[in-house]
Order: structure tokens, then C-alpha cells, then sequence
């Protein structure tokens, strides 16, 4: 094997292909990225791990066709550290050298054979616009849960009927759903699966520049895809049945109230600096004004008053201050709205665009479980 290409373009795609590595790899190949340099022009670098694979394809002039297995955090890092010129890189009996302008590096090799054969990416099931995507991913995988001991909960439940996609993600305490738009092959596609939150997250962080991303998900399939730019990555499905949480949303509500979005996100930062860990910021509602508290008896206390609008009665409740601005944070609308059923039942945030409108976003909508608080 040896092959030439520009050194940006050698460091981008290894640290693109090597960020999946695991720190500690159940068999020593598995920490290693596989080069294949091909006859047409092209360099392949493929990572897998049997959960995640990545496999990024970029343009070489390639001299001698072949393979090699190499430790990829350690590419990665020499990749990115070499002088801004042109790198050749060769395979000389077991070892690979890496020579960039006066540098020269000699990484040992693994054995080629011994490394795991990638997955098939399935078939196209649909495309979607990678800015709606990144933005529709991160308003959802805030309310992913983070307990690895509930594998259920850290994924997202994606279900794909036609040209929209329902995202769904719950960690007991919240539950967030997004509906996006996109292309898919077929009109009449339907899919249901649960994908780990952290991998959408990395492919809305990676892919999303690229324009498009192609997105393939077999029907009662373990793995889902997802390609854009010369890049790809599969991930394994997380396994078991979905919580029905949909149900939580209630039909209707009783109350309503529109706030200034910046306005609420600053004022609670404010008033959450003296809730201490685990309470509350109590949010009382009545005619035109909005009273934000936390603290109570001898510990420290702050309160602050907002201007909003309220319809139905007046209402006090309370929210986990990061949760309450978690929400805040995936909304796109200079104005919040909240609405009850009841103080002690969850609360449902959606967007509206001005403080008096009947009109609200319901594309996102974030539910949010209220905390008891002694009077």
C-alpha cells in the first residue's frame, strides 16, 4: 500500500473515523482504524466496534493498491500535528510510515484479517435537510436519559410515517417530541425504532454540514444508518419496547400562559442561583405578571417579577431549574407558552411568536413533571 493525500484531508478523516474508538476495546484490533488505499483513486478508513461503525471515504493519489489496521487515536494525533504539506504514506513489512514534509512517523500494524468485517448500510429509507435535522436532534435528546442502567431510556424513539418524522425522548422527569419533515423514498414508508440519543447526537454534529443526510432503517432491523459527504456511520438499535409516553400530553388544557422567552431564561438563571441541589424554582401566574422564588426560611432567597399574560386561573407551581431551562434553551420563538391542566400535573411548553397570539409551535413541544414544595 502506498498513497498520497493533503494533509488537512488526512486529519480530518481519521479524527472524523477514529472518534467512535472505544477506550478500552474488548480485543486490541477494534482500537485500530483499517486504511484501504483502492485503484480508483479513493482512501477508505473504517472504524467498528460491533455497536458503532464509521467508514469515511476521501480522494488520494494511491500508487500501490492496499490495506492496513493502525491504532487510530494514535493517527489521529499525528495526522493532526504534521506540517501543512502533502503526506505519503506507505506500508514497509509490518509497519506503516508516515513521512510529511522533515517529519517521519512508523506505526506498528495489526493484522488485517483478524478485523471485524463492517455492516452493510441498508437500504435509503429517506433524506432529511441537515440543518432541520441537527436542530430537531438537539431540541429532543436534552430529555434523553443519561442512566446507562436504563438503556431504554437514553435513546429516542423514531417513528417515520410517510414524509414526517416523530422524535421522541424521555428521562422519567421530562419528555420532549419533535415532528420534522423530510424526503423519503417511498410515501407509504413506515418505520418504528429506538436509537441511542448519543448517536444522533454525534451524526447531527458531524453530518449536518454536509447539506443531506441520507438515512437507512430497515423494518424490523437491529441496525440504522446514516450517510452524507463521503461519510458514513452505523449504529445498533437499542433493544425493547418504548414506554407509551405520547399518552402523557393531555388532549386539553385549562390554563395558559405566554412569556418573553429571553426574559424567563434570565430571570430563572437569576432566582436559580440560591436553589441549592435537588429544589425547586416555584413560578406563580396571575393577571399580567409572572413571580419566579427559590429559597426558603433561613436559607438564601431571591424572587423576581416578569410580565405575561394569562388565561384561566391564576396558577403556582414549581420545576428542577435545569429542566426548566433546558426547555427554554430548545425553543426557537422570542415567546414560551405553558399549559395546565393542573398545579400538580406536568406542564406542556410550546413556541409562540408573539405574546398574544392563539397560534404556538406544536412541532416541539416539551412536557415537564412539577415538583411538590411546602407552602
Amino acid at each position: 500500500m502506498k498513497f498520497r493525500v493533503e494533509r488537512d484531508v488526512l486529519a480530518e478523516a481519521v479524527t472524523w473515523t477514529a472518534r467512535t474508538l472505544p477506550s478500552r476495546p474488548s480485543v486490541p484490533v477494534l482500537a485500530g482504524v483499517l486504511l484501504e488505499a483502492n485503484s480508483d483513486g479513493t482512501l477508505v478508513l473504517s472504524t467498528f466496534d460491533y455497536e458503532v461503525s464509521a467508514r469515511s471515504s476521501v480522494v488520494a493519489e494511491v500508487d500501490e493498491p492496499g490495506s492496513a489496521l493502525v491504532s487510530g487515536r494514535l493517527l489521529a494525533e499525528i495526522s493532526r500535528a504534521l506540517p501543512n504539506k502533502p503526506v505519503e504514506v506507505s506500508v514497509d513489512g509490518s509497519k506503516v510510515v508516515v513521512v510529511c514534509g522533515a517529519s517521519r512517523f512508523t506505526l506498528l500494524t495489526m493484522p488485517v484479517e483478524d478485523y471485524p468485517a463492517l455492516p452493510d448500510l441498508p437500504d435509503t429509507t429517506g433524506s432529511i435537510s441537515g440543518d432541520a435535522f441537527a436542530q430537531a436532534i438537539s431540541q429532543v435528546t436534552i430529555a434523553a436519559g443519561r442512566d446507562e442502567t436504563l438503556p431504554l431510556l437514553t435513546g429516542v424513539r423514531v417513528e417515520i410515517e410517510g414524509d414526517k418524522v416523530t422524535l421522541l425522548a424521555t428521562d422519567r422527569y421530562r419528555l420532549a417530541m419533535r415532528e420534522v419533515s423530510w424526503t423519503p423514498a417511498s410515501p407509504s414508508v413506515s418505520r418504528v425504532a429506538l436509537v441511542r440519543a448519543r448517536t444522533l447526537s454525534d451524526v447531527a454534529k458531524n453530518l449536518s454540514n454536509a447539506g443531506s443526510i441520507d438515512v437507512a432503517l430497515v423494518e424490523n432491523g437491529d441496525i440504522v444508518g446514516f450517510e452524507a459527504g463521503g461519510r458514513r456511520t452505523t449504529s445498533l438499535l437499542v433493544d425493547g419496547e418504548y414506554p407509551p409516553v405520547r399518552r402523557l400530553f393531555p388532549e386539553q388544557t385549562t390554563t395558559h400562559t405566554v412569556t418573553s422567552t429571553a426574559e424567563l431564561v434570565e430571570a430563572a438563571k437569576r432566582v436559580a442561583l440560591v436553589a441549592e441541589r435537588n429544589t425547586p424554582i416555584r413560578l406563580s401566574f396571575s393577571e399580567g405578571q409572572v413571580v419566579l422564588e427559590a429559597g426558603q426560611g433561613d436559607d438564601a432567597q431571591a424572587s423576581e417579577v416578569l410580565e405575561s399574560t394569562l388565561v384561566g386561573e391564576d396558577i403556582s407551581t414549581a420545576f428542577n431549574p435545569q429542566y426548566l431551562l433546558d426547555g427554554l434553551g430548545a425553543l426557537d420563538t422570542p415567546f414560551v407558552r405553558l399549559s395546565f391542566t393542573h398545579s400538580s400535573k406536568p406542564a406542556v411548553m410550546t413556541g409562540q411568536d408573539s405574546i398574544d397570539g392563539a397560534d404556538h409551535a406544536e412541532e416541539f413541544r416539551y412536557l415537564l413533571m412539577p415538583i411538590r414544595f411546602a407552602s
